[in-house]
């Protein structure tokens, strides 16, 4: 098959992202090993290389270590663990994946969470010897955090319990007690082996009293379409084009929703309101022809909007339909996951990056630290690496934002430091308060807000933001 085919056959199925988690040695990448070379995604030379590995190793005897094909760098492989996410991408017939294999480890929570954040589903391993454990909760936890609707079960090491169904039913039960507990909607179980690849790919004949699908297939055919559409429409505006003096277009990547030319939209967070004049599709756009139009537009779609008026919008405004706004405020409670070695510090000004805006903003207040092994929640004043915890953030100026529960786009954030530009922390946006923008707004004379208004209007690549939002 030529590359043209290959992609032709590719570019309409549909993507699923999932992550693998569970504690240390329940066999995470060697699932993910066994789940690509039982579905035959695995090139010679990467069979090769981790035959080579496994004698060196010689962890699992004669047989080939799955993990190997997953764990790349070098201390993971000497250890036996996964440190960072590992990312892997494979497709059957009916559908794209990409894996997010993430550490078990609990100094490694930022990149579990970081592995989380894009996936639609969480496979969460539970070694059938030992049934659940505190990274279990702490792992589930994390997933009903992040707004993962989904959670495969998957009962590992079926094997090594001479595949006993009573041990399954009891890790299932007792899981589902604690999916209750935390609000997970949609759960499922497999008893597997992801060493022996029993229940994987193929159906095992060691469990004749399991009547479900196998990991691939449930993964295959499972219905994650309500997770991907939503019926408000947001464009987080990515970079304002004018080419010329005949043409000002905004850029950016359709969050949620769809736009219509026509449409009544408003921008936010100043309030103007104007219609769609044309919709540049960019997807159709060729060298050919650079001036394709299109009526309607999706999520997930790269287009260019130019309005019917002269509204005034700036790289980091959100576009939306004036009739379904989202929260528009300075003060916001949030739940934040901190990832740097560094405290975080009350009153500290960092760079909060929402979408496409950077806007600069401190928390002013931990409500509570949530301890992820027990789910207790204490008073404290400083946040460590790794910390969960409730906290209120101040911006500097107003920022338009979804609930995290309602758009992971636009209801999520970075923490960057403003002297080492490191990303330092990760939220979600969990309600708003009455803004106090009043409180921390500078006041600029005519003059300057008149120069602000024309150096955006004539030299957008500027990317000078409004001083009048402030």
């Amino acid at each position: 098959m030529d590359i043209l085919n290959y992609l032709k056959e590719h570019e309409n199925k549909d993507m699923l992202r999932f992550l693998t988690c569970g504690s240390v040695d329940d066999g995470k990448s060697t699932l993910i090993g066994r789940m690509l070379y039982d579905s035959k995604m695995i090139f010679d030379d990467q069979l090769s290389a981790a035959e080579s590995e496994s004698k060196k190793y010689g962890t699992t005897g004669e047989k080939i270590d799955m993990a190997l094909l997953v764990d790349g760098l070098q201390s993971e492989r000497e250890q036996g663990i996964t440190i960072d996410v590992a990312y892997r991408f494979f497709a059957t017939d009916n559908r794209k994946f990409i894996i997010a294999d993430t550490p078990g480890h609990e100094q490694y929570t930022r990149n579990m969470v970081t592995g989380a954040s894009t996936a639609d589903v969480a496979i969460i391993l539970i070694d059938a010897r030992k049934g659940i454990l505190t990274q279990t909760r702490r792992h589930s936890f994390i997933v009903s955090l992040l707004g993962i609707e989904h959670v495969i079960v998957a009962i590992n090491k079926m094997d090594l319990v001479d595949f006993c169904e009573d041990t399954y039913t009891e890790i299932s039960k007792a899981y589902g007690a604690l999916a209750d507990e935390l609000g997970i909607k949609n759960t499922y179980y497999i008893p597997l082996s992801a060493l022996d690849g029993d229940n994987v790919v193929m159906v095992s004949k060691h469990t004749p009293w399991y009547d479900g699908e196998t990991l691939l297939s449930l993964l295959d055919t499972m219905d994650i379409s309500k997770e991907q559409k939503s019926e408000s429409f947001r464009f987080p505006v990515q970079y304002v084009n004018r080419p010329n003096l005949d043409f000002r277009g905004f850029c950016g990547t359709i969050a949620a929703g769809s736009v219509k030319v026509g449409d009544e939209i408003m921008v936010l967070p100043s309030g103007k309101t104007t219609k769609v004049k044309s919709i540049i599709n960019a997807g159709d756009i060729t060298e050919a022809d650079r001036g394709v139009t299109t009526e309607e537009a999706y999520a997930q779609m790269a287009i260019t909007i130019i309005t019917e008026d002269e509204v005034d919008i700036s790289r980091g405004d959100m576009i939306v339909h004036t009739h379904s706004l989202p929260s528009v405020s300075n003060n916001l409670n949030v739940m934040l996951v901190w990832m740097d070695e560094k405290l975080m510090i009350l009153g500290r000004t960092y760079d909060i990056k929402c979408a496409t805006s950077m806007i600069s903003g401190s928390f002013e207040k931990i409500n509570y630290k949530v301890d992820v092994n027990s789910f207790e929640r204490t008073q404290v004043e400083v946040l460590a690496l790794n910390d969960i915890a409730s906290c209120r953030m101040i911006l500097t100026r107003p920022m338009a934002s979804d609930t995290y529960t309602v758009n992971r786009l636009t209801g999520s954030f970075i923490v960057v430091d403003r002297m080492t530009n490191n990303t330092v922390g990760a939220g979600m946006i969990m309600g708003s308060s009455q803004s106090n923008q009043g409180a921390l707004a500078k006041k600029y004379t005519k003059a300057e807000m008149e120069l602000n208004v024309y150096i955006r209007n004539n030299f957008p690549e500027w990317g000078c933001i409004k001083i009048d939002t402030i």
